[in-house]
C-alpha cells in the first residue's frame, strides 16, 4: 500500500526554476525506490530522474541531467525534483512513482518497474 501525491507545478517562463514535490505514505517497514516521469501532449511517458531509498543513488535522463536535482526527506515523507533553466521542451505532466525494494541503494528508471503512481502535476514553460 503506497499513496503518492504530486504538487508544485505551474506556469513559468523559459529560464525559470521549479521544485516539484511528491508526498508518499505507507507502512513503516517498507522502503521505496522512487522516480519522476513526464508526459507531454502527443508523446509517451518518459523517464526523468530516479532515487534510491537511501537517497545516495540517483540517475537522470540526458534531457535534465546537469540542471535538475532529485532528493528526498524521510522526516517529511517527501521526494523532490528541483528543475532549473526550464525550457518549453520541459512542458508536460510530471508524475512520481514508487517501488518497494529490499535494498536501500536500489533504483529503477523504466516505467514498468514502478507499480505505484501519483496523479501528476502540470508544468507549462512559456517562451
Amino acid at each position: 500500500q503506497v499513496q503518492l501525491v504530486e504538487s508544485g507545478g505551474g506556469l513559468v517562463q523559459a529560464g525559470d526554476s521549479l521544485r516539484l514535490s511528491c508526498t508518499h505514505s505507507g507502512h513503516t517497514p517498507d522502503t521505496y525506490a522512487m522516480g519522476w516521469f513526464r508526459q507531454a501532449p502527443g508523446k509517451e511517458r518518459e523517464f526523468v530522474a530516479a532515487i534510491s531509498w537511501s537517497g545516495t543513488s540517483t540517475y537522470y535522463a540526458d534531457s535534465v541531467k546537469g540542471r535538475s536535482i532529485i532528493s528526498r526527506e524521510h522526516t517529511k515523507n517527501t521526494m523532490y525534483l528541483q528543475m532549473n533553466a526550464l525550457s518549453p521542451e520541459d512542458t508536460a505532466v510530471y508524475y512520481c512513482a514508487a517501488r518497494i525494494v529490499r535494498r536501500e541503494t536500489t533504483y529503477y528508471f523504466a516505467t514498468d518497474d514502478y507499480p505505484y503512481w501519483g496523479q501528476g502535476t502540470q508544468v507549462i514553460v512559456s517562451s
